[in-house]
């Protein structure tokens, strides 16, 4: 085992664009995934595959996880937590508090460190390092992942306790869903009006009413391809759910947040779930 190596549990579209950036900058890559044609994939990018978390934990003592659901986490933490040997592992998904919290704990009955580190950022952007890491938790083991965090992300910081990652992610989000309906609403506007729609992505987005939404997926709206994703629709309503269930606990009103979920709702229902959240112009158009 080396300094440089480093395990990835989860090989979708973050988690496969961020162990080809590791693999690029050095790193040897151990993965993980139950999807043959991710590993696949991964195997062409020059990571290594292991049949199984406990493959991957014997192999690197940093493991990342990245994952499509809460019950698929725990299952690895179980797995993971049965490795004979300390592993700090690192879980970069959005989940509720409730279920980073069932992770810790399945990890610290076999005595290794959880950290909850979501990330900021599409798959797009993870392709070209353009993430930022909301890092929580054991202080140390946080510096001791600086490195790793750098090679892959633009940006990171420890926010302390852990489950701070998670709660500056459902913020960080809370404004993606906004500004996502926003910017198609305001290319459906451009379109009635006559504009051209390249234009307008090409001049709205440097001024004063774009934002980092509109400058990813404006131009997706303006061509009305949504494929391939950077974050799917049917992912995305996950974590809308989450969030508003984050802001009643807090009882927190959130009414342009509410606004935008029959929208992605709407995009569910008419059956492009597979497809970006840029599709969402979809909505909006047949409207």
């Amino acid at each position: 085992m080396t300094e440089r190596a480093v395990g990835l549990i989860g090989l979708g579209l973050m988690g496969g664009a961020i162990g080809r950036n590791l693999v690029e900058r050095g790193w040897r890559v151990i993965g993980c995934d139950i999807d043959a044609a991710r590993c696949r994939e991964a195997i062409e990018a020059g990571i290594a595959i292991a049949d199984s978390a406990a493959a991957v934990a014997a192999q690197a003592s940093v493991i990342m996880t990245s994952l499509p659901s809460a019950a698929a986490a725990h299952a690895i933490a179980a797995e993971i937590g049965a490795s004979p040997s300390p592993r700090i592992v690192v879980e970069l998904s959005t989940f509720a508090i409730a279920d980073k919290l069932r992770f810790k704990d399945l990890l610290d009955r076999g005595g290794h460190i959880a950290l909850d580190c979501p990330l900021s950022g599409t798959g797009a952007q993870a392709r070209t390092r353009d993430l930022v890491v909301y890092a929580s938790g054991d202080a140390a083991a946080i510096a001791r992942c600086a490195g790793l965090f750098a090679d892959f992300a633009r940006q990171s910081a420890d926010l302390g306790a852990y489950g701070n990652g998670s709660r500056m992610k459902f913020i960080a989000n809370h404004l993606v869903a906004i500004h996502n309906v926003a910017a198609a609403e305001a290319m459906l506007l451009a379109e009635r009006a006559g504009l051209d729609a390249r234009q307008v992505v090409e001049l709205v987005g440097p001024g004063a009413g774009g934002s980092r939404m509109f400058e990813l997926r404006a131009p997706m709206m303006a061509a009305r391809r949504y494929e391939p994703p950077t974050m799917r629709v049917a992912t995305w309503s996950k974590d809308m759910a989450i969030i508003a269930a984050f802001a009643d606990e807090l009882g927190c009103a959130t009414p342009l947040f509410a606004a935008t979920a029959p929208i992605y709702a709407e995009a569910l229902a008419l059956g492009l779930g597979a497809q970006d959240t840029a599709a969402v112009f979809e909505v909006l158009k047949a409207r």
